[in-house]
């Protein structure tokens, strides 16, 4: 008789190999979890270093040449009380702008405001959305 015969289910012989399958399963689902998590972390910290460094147009391109309102609404260039468009706002000033009340590189309080307004409104397809939407996500 082979060795393979010889066994019989429930048997110590297959409890024994089953029982070192489940094992070399389990350390090779450890091996690959580790080998995960040594990928992403880079991957993760270079993402927070790009969200700093990512910008934010106001407004962005098809608004180019109207101004924007105290709520952040877009209005015809010279409207009273509004703002003029055309400025780039790196992530990193966008966020401390928005945790820390801190007014926006180059602009007056009031202006900043209208300017973290336009951006809160910001939504998906318009440019700027994305560097937006990463300084929101926890870190």
């Amino acid at each position: 008789m082979d060795e393979k015969s010889d066994r019989q289910p429930g048997s110590e012989r297959e409890e024994g190999t089953s029982a070192q399958a489940s094992r070399r399963r389990v350390l090779m689902l450890g091996a690959a979890t580790a080998t995960t998590v040594l990928t992403v972390r880079p991957a993760l910290a270079q993402s927070a270093a790009s969200v700093l460094n990512c910008s934010i147009p106001v407004p962005d391109g098809p608004n180019a040449g109207k101004a924007v309102a105290a709520d952040g609404s877009m209005v015809a260039a010279g409207t009273q009380g509004s703002f003029p468009g055309g400025k780039i706002f790196k992530g990193e000033d966008v966020k401390n702008a928005l945790r820390g009340g801190r007014s926006l590189p180059g602009t007056s309080y009031s202006q900043s405001q209208a300017y973290i307004n336009y951006i809160r409104r910001l939504q998906y397809g318009r440019s700027g959305f994305t560097c937006y939407a990463s300084l929101q996500m926890p870190r």
